[in-house]
């Protein structure tokens, strides 16, 4: 089932994107694609390889060797990671991949991000939002959106993505039954959003595509915004 944006949707709220904090560029790592938290640290997907920092510190905590092109997520357990055409769901203690699925973009995916049980699966060019069964890869629903779709993230109860065409980004939040957008946070010109992720609280985690920078931005209606 597909859902589309009612037209007759009051508009958004926008607003710039506060940004509070960048982290890297990382060693050896030429490019940002996904982001995740996992309660403690941010993993960051560049390429080749799955690197963790220390959001207060800034300090890199661990790396995986592991195919990671596009979005990661994580459940309370494992990271999810999309590598061109399938996802992994990978032990973040070992690197070992535990399972693949397939994605359903078959290598046109870009964002990832993992609540109520369900992986929500971006894709950038097709300008959707999927919602997949974790274990099996079935599209369970399909959001559309009117931008290119890059990361995406879920925080208490809110749906939120990031947009890149040309030298324009911003992160949207949207209604998650028509996928109207509710509010946009406008980032600065040729600053892009390459991935998404909330910290359970007042932060949203950005990658910086080939910038290697990760980047944090207050999520309004929150602590200091």
């Amino acid at each position: 089932m597909t859902r589309k944006t009612d037209k007759n949707t009051p508009q958004p709220l926008v607003r710039a994107a506060e940004i509070v904090r960048e982290y890297g560029p990382f060693e050896s790592a030429g490019r940002v694609h996904g982001v995740t938290h996992d309660g403690r640290r941010v993993w960051a997907a560049t390429g080749v390889r799955l690197v963790a920092f220390d959001p207060e510190s800034g300090e890199l905590t661990g790396s995986l060797d592991c195919a990671c092109d596009a979005g990661t997520a994580f459940d309370g357990t494992y990271l999810y990671q999309i590598a061109e055409a399938r996802i992994d769901k990978i032990d973040p203690a070992s690197g070992e991949v535990v399972a693949s699925i397939p994605a359903p973009g078959r290598g046109s995916d870009s964002g990832l991000a993992w609540a109520e049980g369900s992986l929500w699966v971006g894709q950038y060019r097709d300008r959707r939002i999927h919602q997949i069964d974790p274990e099996t890869g079935t599209v369970l629903r399909t959001i559309e959106s009117t931008r290119f779709v890059t990361g995406v993230t879920w925080v208490d109860g809110e749906l939120w993505h990031g947009t890149w065409e040309g030298d324009e980004s911003d992160i949207r939040r949207i209604d998650p039954e028509n996928g109207a957008v509710l509010e946009q946070l406008t980032m600065p010109s040729g600053t892009g959003v390459s991935g998404l992720e909330s910290d359970g609280a007042e932060l949203l985690y950005c990658g910086g595509g080939a910038s290697g920078k990760v980047r944090a931005v207050r999520r309004p209606g929150r602590a200091g915004s």
